[in-house]
């Protein structure tokens, strides 16, 4: 496996902390951006036929008015409460049930914001990554290692293997040339269920099939964008992969930051270290009986 030339651990916490500091400025100037605009757009609407509706009814100008501003309150509230969200990790009043409208309505205006600004469209979909792991640690709850995903692209395996691991990860021979080891590793160890998807519709495939409770998935931003709009309302906490070889061909992924998320979200009575011993190995350890089954097998030899 190709090594990652990374800096001490000290620089490399540090330099994510400014990335996703930056990545927060610039979601929360994006959306501030879309939302005057929206605003705007929706004044204008306001004043060009207010004169012509009075000849109609002269009701219909107010009608129209309170149609408008409701329109205009209800973008400034999830305006308000989003960025109150990516900033203080608090929520307003039913602001959570309007997450997937919220994200759903500002990422086009934010990626068309963007474009006016010259801004790139990777880098918007990082940000947008980066705020919604940060909505969905604050919103979600703890799961049982059954209920989580961990869902990876297939780039992720060495391009010269010809090993086929998209409906079986057992497939994999494990030959340490690829992370597709160190994964198998880590969903063993955790005993979370491991998929690679070769696209979004073998991914929402999976999804389907296993119906967990969260996603853990390692993508390009592209990727991670439109998945985690795919799948609302079903959480999903993105990954941003290293493409050190461009993008789609051996990629590689931090692997301590997947496991620290994997810690984030389970509930800490299923870590590896907190599960219960049966009997029987404490028995063992403790220089004890040995159990029925290891009695039967020393029978039998």
């Amino acid at each position: 496996m190709k090594e990652l030339k990374l800096t001490t651990v000290e620089e490399f916490d540090r330099e994510d902390i400014e990335v996703g500091k930056a990545k927060k400025r610039l979601f929360i100037g994006l959306v501030a951006g879309a939302a005057t605009f929206v605003i705007l757009f929706l004044l204008l609407i306001l004043i060009l036929p207010i004169i012509g509706l009075a000849n109609i009814h002269p009701w219909a100008p107010y009608i129209f008015s309170l149609m408008i501003g409701s329109l205009i309150l209800l973008v400034v509230w999830a305006t308000s409460g989003l960025i109150l969200n990516i900033l203080f990790g608090r929520s307003l009043f039913m602001f959570s049930r309007m997450r997937g409208l919220t994200i759903r309505l500002f990422l086009p205006l934010m990626t068309l914001v963007g474009r006016i600004f010259g801004i790139p469209k990777d880098r918007i979909r990082s940000s947008f990554v980066k705020v919604n792991n940060d909505l969905v640690e604050n919103q979600v709850k703890r799961f049982q290692p059954k209920e989580l995903l961990l869902l990876m692209p297939h780039c992720l395996q060495r391009s010269k293997c010809k090993m086929r691991l998209t409906y079986s990860i057992n497939n994999c021979k494990r030959c340490g040339r690829c992370p597709i080891d160190d994964l198998i590793g880590l969903s063993e160890h955790y005993g979370i269920h491991l998929a690679i998807a070769t696209g979004g519709t073998i991914a929402r495939r999976i999804v389907v099939q296993r119906r967990p409770k969260l996603i853990l998935a390692v993508a390009c931003e592209r990727d991670l964008a439109s998945g985690i709009q795919d799948t609302y309302p079903l959480p999903v906490f993105g990954i941003l992969n290293f493409r050190p070889n461009g993008p789609c061909l051996d990629t590689n992924l931090p692997l301590d930051v997947l496991e620290e998320a994997i810690r984030r979200f389970m509930d800490p009575r299923c870590y590896p270290e907190n599960r219960p011993v049966s009997l029987d190995r404490m028995r063992l350890v403790k220089g004890g009986e040995p159990s029925a089954e290891e009695q039967q097998t020393k029978n039998i030899g």
